[in-house]
């Protein structure tokens, strides 16, 4: 929206030129997020507490966790005004990734605000039906996977790039759909499944958006994308914008969410922000190295599923509790150490996933 401001001023002031530099948006981009979060923030705290939108807490879970019942929670919200609104300021809205982007972050995050108000609001434990939330992400994750097919305008948009090789790209015709749509689902309900913690999802949520803004602005350079021999996609620079309004909304989020925290993202968030990391790592074909990065959220989602496998198999359970951090929790460690250490692995995952760059 400013960027077109801004061209229209160029032809009074030449300094308005400057807004034209994708780099400048993006970081502004970030502050405009930031800035967002830290004033809306204390406001909406306030409404959910007023309005008594708080945590519940699972009885089998750790012991530590039942003084957080009655923590609001649906802070998610707060995210999502932070990044529409920034990505609409700085973002050029003439781009088709941009809207890709946003209206799928938005999609989802609709499907956890329902699940959230309905557990939360509506005192129904069990919130929207397992069966109705994955028809509407898998809904929302085909509509957009058939989109970008049908809209691809270049060979290199349809392949899967396999990291640490230069020359091995797999094209995937109508595998794509499929592709896109595992990646988007399943980066969501991963997301989801970390969001146990004070701050466990949200500070890895930012690093991998971070890295994915460096994917997306080396592939958005003809020049870059060249050098660096990873595939040139055409105007997808601009994501990097709603990229770091993720960065920004994160971090701000983060200020209120740090143990102990002051309010949780709830379903609205942790859906969203899982759709649009798995979005952004599709748009910029680095799924694989994406699988990478956010392997903290793999490794939540994989303990999930051999728990669940093992107990209907064998009656048995592999892990204390299920996901992987409550297991950490009931061996004793304490809630900011299972957190802290869970981001330092994201930090060295984050980096070898930003090594694939030059390592070809």
């Amino acid at each position: 929206m400013l960027l077109w401001l801004a061209e229209y001023l160029t032809q009074y002031h030449s300094g308005f030129n400057v807004f034209q530099y994708l780099t400048l948006r993006a970081i502004l981009g970030v502050l405009t997020a930031l800035l967002i979060s830290f004033l809306v923030g204390p406001a909406m705290i306030r409404r959910l507490s007023r309005y008594q939108i708080g945590q519940q807490v699972r009885d089998d879970g750790p012991e530590s966790h039942l003084t957080k019942a009655g923590t609001p929670t649906m802070g998610g919200a707060l995210i999502l005004v932070a990044i529409a609104l920034s990505t609409l300021l700085w973002a050029d809205l003439g781009n088709r990734y941009v809207w890709v982007v946003l209206l799928t972050t938005l999609a989802f995050g609709i499907i956890g605000w329902v699940d959230d108000y309905k557990k939360l609001v509506l005192k129904n434990s069990k919130g929207l039906a397992a069966r109705w939330k994955y028809f509407w992400q898998s809904a929302v994750a085909l509509g957009v996977a058939v989109y970008l097919y049908l809209s691809a305008q270049s060979p290199a948009e349809l392949q899967l790039i396999v990291p640490f090789f230069k020359n091995i790209a797999i094209d995937l015709g109508w595998g794509y759909v499929l592709l896109t749509y595992f990646v988007i689902v399943g980066s969501s309900n991963a997301v989801n499944l970390t969001d146990g913690l004070d701050g466990l999802a949200i500070l890895p949520t930012v690093m991998v958006a971070g890295a994915l803004a460096v994917f997306a602005y080396a592939s958005g350079n003809v020049r870059f994308a060249e050098y660096l021999s990873i595939p040139y996609i055409r105007n997808v620079g601009e994501v990097v914008v709603f990229a770091g309004a993720i960065v920004g909304a994160g971090l701000g989020f983060l200020w209120f969410n740090a143990y102990p925290a002051q309010v949780f993202m709830g379903d609205v968030g942790a859906l969203a922000l899982g759709a649009a990391l798995g979005i952004i790592a599709v748009l910029v074909r680095q799924e694989l190295v994406y699988f990478v990065m956010g392997g903290v959220f793999v490794m939540e989602t994989v303990s999930v599923i051999l728990q669940v496998a093992s107990f209907k198999l064998t009656g048995r359970r592999i892990f204390r509790m299920a996901p992987l951090h409550h297991h950490f929790e009931l061996k004793g460690w304490p809630e900011p150490r299972v957190i802290v250490r869970f981001w330092i692995i994201t930090v060295i995952l984050v980096l070898v996933g930003l090594a694939t760059l030059k390592i070809r």
